[in-house]
């Protein structure tokens, strides 16, 4: 009878410390995602707080940009107008494109020149009240869309990418319904660097480099050159072709899937991470850290450049292309 009545306390002692243990291996796990959230939550905030500071001027009416030139030109009153310009960009320099409001559309032209077209459209603002600004740099062009503040005050530079120091951008779209759509033609070899807030990127066919974000939109890339593509809301799926990119390359969103396509021959130091959904790879990939399919470290071939994926809302898709796009 005491043999008894000494089992079954055990047992319940048993019993205990091991609710204790899966309390605690469920309090380690849920830890661990928190921590994961706070990291994806910070780094969007980086993306958010780099676009307090960054982006936007003016200018309108087709013409041809000399070397060094900056050029502001006066929109008309009315709910629509349309911007052109078209000018060279050396080989292994980029076009950029900044705005805030509307998507922006980058296709291969078999021509020599850059040509951009943006776009602007209202239903309530004059839309002369959004610039347009052109900057030659060393780096190459950058055209942005300009916003005043509240106290109809333009920022003085497009922000980070256009060569210009010291300053740092302030836009209000605050009772400013004005979109700006942007539509670029890059030649071959030019690299592509595009930048809005709300609207998607789409960057296709390309044979530079591509460097792309956004905060509500989607990300589409496709280049024989390398990428990187950030957003807040919005899905990225990418396609590259050159896998010797100089250094580490990023691909981060919180709501959406990321899509990757990369060459056969990828060599590659993984640091893939999601909350809510998986992680898959075509590459065989070299496992150094692994928590389930949700936080994955590890090496495709010999290893070597950086590759971070980052996502809270959806999967992470690792595709070989081959030798094609």
């Amino acid at each position: 009878m005491n043999n008894n009545h000494g089992s079954k306390t055990n047992e319940r002692k048993s019993y205990r410390i091991l609710l204790v243990i899966v309390g605690l291996a469920a309090f380690s796990s849920a830890l661990h995602e928190l921590n994961q959230l706070k990291s994806i939550t910070r780094e969007a905030g980086h993306l958010i707080a780099a676009w307090s500071d960054v982006v936007v001027p003016t200018a309108s009416a087709s013409f041809i940009a000399t070397a060094c030139e900056e050029t502001r030109i006066a929109q008309n009153d009315n709910h629509s107008d349309e911007f052109r310009w078209s000018g060279n960009v050396a080989p292994g320099l980029a076009i950029e494109v900044a705005g805030i409001n509307g998507e922006i559309v980058a296709e291969p032209t078999s021509g020599s020149e850059v040509q951009v077209i943006a776009l602007k459209r209202s239903r309530r603002t004059d839309v002369s009240l959004v610039q347009l600004k052109v900057v030659q740099h060393a780096g190459g062009v950058t055209i942005c869309a300009l916003y005043p503040n509240e106290d109809g005050e333009y920022p003085a530079d497009c922000g980070r990418g256009d060569g210009e120091k010291g300053s740092r951008r302030s836009n209000s779209v605050r009772n400013n319904d004005v979109r700006v759509d942007f539509k670029v033609s890059v030649p071959q070899r030019v690299g592509f660097i595009g930048r809005t807030i709300n609207g998607d990127v789409s960057a296709t066919a390309l044979t530079g480099n591509v460097n792309t974000s956004t905060i509500n939109g989607s990300i589409k890339i496709s280049t024989t050159g390398y990428c990187e593509a950030s957003t807040i809301n919005g899905q990225i799926s990418a396609s590259m072709r050159d896998a010797n990119w100089p250094s580490g390359l990023s691909f981060k969103t919180i709501n959406g899937e990321i899509n990757l396509s990369l060459p056969a021959n990828l060599s590659a130091s993984v640091d893939a991470q999601t909350l809510n959904g998986g992680i898959n790879s075509d590459f065989p990939l070299n496992v150094t850290t692994l928590n389930g399919h949700k936080s994955v470290k590890g090496t495709i071939g010999a290893g070597g450049r950086e590759l971070m994926l980052r996502t809270l809302n959806g999967s992470i898709n690792l595709r070989s292309a081959g030798n094609s796009l």
